[in-house]
């Protein structure tokens, strides 16, 4: 019985490898399917397309997933027919392939989905697509293809690399056989290098245009078997001199010599005499005309080809995949050690021993490098979470009749996994606007003079310890009139405000109240103001901002100001009375004493001080959060740079920089304004993370009201 769970539950993980490994082949097949619309006659992108099939279809089969392999094969069926030419690219197909990659997904997550119907649907228009596509081809043509479209492709049998010497008759052009095409074939088999014989090319006065004089030296490497090499010479065997002969193992590279001794150019003898010359082997061997030129430079091909390809196997070996949760639990033990180190670095600084000081030094330094590595274990390229978005802006675009490019940029910048995990719905929802109400349809745009396709551009950057994530489009702009019209009938605004007190951005800020829309009409995408202020909630839980620019008929920009990790940031320790607090230092611009006198004078009117020749308003964090106790004679200002605006936190003193390790608060303080979290210091005692740009909103609003902060 023991044998028994063990090996259901052996299995049970192989299951799970499984699932992983065919959504990573999934989310890829979606991205390859789109950019196979855009280039309908890239063979390399039909060629992956199938394989990524196979795979699933192959590997689903193995682990019990019946519904998944038969479902997928009539899809590898389509792709197999497409990729020997019997049916073209079409819009169609590529409609059915990724509503059959949705239901392969659904099937991953649940194989007892209700989604039958679908299926059916789905398998009945692959079969018609192709029947009515191969049934206008020339039977000889299926022939010639040697396509068996009803039977599975044969098992691999490992990654083998193949010399392969074509070398064809000159009639060979008489029956219309094009050798170019051959050996793009084998391109489709897997990774090939080739090289042209052009020594038995005649001169100019002796060529017949219609004769073939080129010979190719190829090295192939595949997983698709000798037979399948085989397939493609098959209606030249007799017009052509054709040699194919497995080589040794793939990680194995061999120098120029093996290499010629093996294809039986150069004996072993030859090869070692000519070695202990301390020139290259190949000047060598062709100066004494043991060998032709052409055969050393095909043996540099086949070492080259062999080199690449161990690279490549080398890179894959070098990284493995990881559960996320150990991940997480990877960062809580650094955070643990980082709280243990700042209570060592105290217990030093209390007991003034200089061993024990040194060591705490020497301990601060390795905790840093720790957490930067560990940090940068969960840093993930936010390419993947871009790549989404491509299939919702061509499916977007078609229900509503438009036409939209999007353009993605910085695909390989890195965030923290969980910041991307978060930053999902937020990019829905900007997208799903900037379709619905930003981009015009092509009549309205050919009537503006601008071009029928819309573009929408996604980017990301970095600047400094942010992420820069921008989502522009050149589509209508917004119009302040009808914001401002719309806020104040939802009472957002009071009436007596003028538009002309209002700057851009405090009109654009009003789109992520709770239930705003300016759409007159509500539709299956948008217009029932419930998008944008769950854009506005989730990027506030990152710690980020949200900056909005447009000009009316020209288009929107939308910028995401987000951290880069959640996890451990470098803060700024501070105290107010007995009560310590955190400022994440990223944002900090600077810290200034100032009399309490000096403070009370100035708010008499408001809440403001001069800061480098210009005004600054402040908050203090002692009124804000109802701290007891007596005011300082000095008090200190933290200025900080937070929401495109400067303000100041007044503390009672700054202690110094502290690494922070950040705990999320429980339910119980979920809805308090300012703090966004908490840390455990060296000495045990908690200290508050201040919510920067939660409180810049709160200044900016008081600001605008022309209301005392204090």
């Amino acid at each position: 019985m023991v044998y028994a769970k063990s090996g259901v539950l052996m299995i049970d993980k192989f299951k799970d490898a499984f699932k992983e490994e065919a959504t990573d082949l999934l989310s890829t097949l979606e991205n390859q399917l789109l950019e196979l619309e855009q280039d309908p006659n890239n063979n390399e992108t039909i060629s992956a397309i199938f394989r990524a099939m196979h795979t699933i279809k192959g590997s689903a089969a193995m682990f019990g997933f019946d519904e998944i392999a038969r479902f997928t094969h009539q899809v590898e069926n389509a792709f197999d027919r497409l990729r020997n030419g019997l049916i073209p690219v079409s819009k169609r197909l590529i409609d059915i392939t990724l509503r059959a990659r949705d239901v392969i997904s659904t099937l991953l997550v649940d194989p007892n989905a209700d989604i039958q119907q679908e299926m059916n649907f789905l398998e009945q228009e692959f079969n018609t697509l192709g029947a009515q596509e191969v049934n206008e081809k020339d039977r000889t043509e299926s022939k010639k293809q040697n396509v068996d479209i009803d039977q599975p492709q044969s098992k691999s049998e490992g990654m083998i690399t193949y010399r392969i010497y074509f070398a064809p008759k000159e009639e060979l052009f008489k029956n219309g056989t094009n050798p170019l095409r051959l050996i793009e074939e084998l391109y489709e088999l897997g990774h090939l290098s080739v090289i042209a014989r052009k020594s038995t090319i005649p001169i100019l006065s002796q060529l017949n245009p219609e004769s073939c004089y080129i010979s190719w030296d190829i090295t192939l490497t595949t997983d698709k078997g000798i037979d399948a090499i085989k397939d493609v010479f098959i209606f030249v065997e007799d017009i052509a001199n054709i040699d194919i002969t497995p080589t040794d193992q793939i990680d194995k590279v061999k120098r120029i010599g093996e290499i010629l001794v093996d294809r039986g150019i150069a004996s072993p003898e030859v090869i070692e005499d000519v070695e202990q010359d301390k020139r290259k082997i190949g000047e060598i061997l062709v100066e004494k005309q043991i060998v032709k030129p052409e055969d050393i430079q095909s043996a540099l091909v086949e070492q080259e080809h062999l080199k690449q390809l161990k690279e490549r196997q080398e890179i894959t070996t070098a990284s493995i995949r990881v559960p996320s949760h150990r991940l997480d639990a990877l960062v809580d033990l650094v955070g643990e050690l980082v709280t243990l180190q700042a209570r060592l670095a105290r217990t030093a600084v209390t007991i003034q021993d200089g061993s024990l000081t040194t060591i705490s030094e020497q301990f601060e330094r390795l905790v840093s490098q720790l957490r930067d590595t560990t940090m940068g274990i969960r840093m993930l390229p936010i390419g993947t979470t871009f790549n989404r978005f491509r299939r919702l802006v061509r499916d977007l675009s078609s229900q509503l009749g438009k036409e939209i490019n999007l353009i993605t940029e910085g695909e390989e910048t890195e965030l923290d996994k969980t910041v991307i995990e978060k930053l999902t719905d937020p990019l829905v929802h900007i997208i799903r606007n900037s379709v619905d109400h930003g981009i015009e349809k092509p009549e309205e745009r050919e009537e503006k003079g601008k071009l029928r396709s819309g573009t929408i551009s996604l980017s990301a950057f970095h600047s400094g310890a942010y992420v820069l994530i921008r989502v522009s489009d050149d589509g209508a702009g917004m119009n302040r009139e009808r914001i401002y019209a719309k806020a104040i009938e939802k009472g957002l605004i009071a009436e007596t405000t003028p538009l002309t007190a209002l700057s851009d951005q405090d009109i654009f800020q009003l789109i992520f109240a709770p239930g705003f829309s300016t759409a007159t009409n509500v539709t299956n995408v948008s217009g029932r103001g419930v998008g944008m202020d769950v854009v506005k909630r989730q990027i506030d839980s990152l710690g980020g901002s949200v900056i909005i620019e447009s000009s009316l008929g020209k288009g929107t920009n939308i910028t995401l100001k987000i951290p880069l990790t959640l996890a451990i940031i470098d803060g700024l320790l501070v105290r107010v009375s007995n009560e310590l607090y955190v400022i994440p230092l990223s944002v900090v611009d600077g810290c200034v004493e100032i009399q309490r006198d000096e403070l009370q004078l100035k708010q008499k009117s408001r809440s403001i001080i001069t800061y480098r020749q210009r005004v600054l308003p402040y908050i203090a964090l002692r009124e804000l959060f109802t701290i007891p106790g007596t005011k300082p004679a000095i008090e200190q200002i933290v200025v900080v740079n937070a929401l495109d605006t400067t303000i100041g936190f007044v503390v009672d003193q700054v202690i110094g920089d502290y690494q922070t390790v950040i705990k999320p608060l429980g339910l119980l303080f979920k809805k308090n304004e300012g703090l966004s979290g908490a840390t455990i210091l060296g000495d045990g005692t908690v200290a508050l993370i201040v919510d920067v740009n939660r409180l810049a909103s709160l200044v900016q609003q008081q600001e605008a009201k022309n209301i005392k902060v204090l």
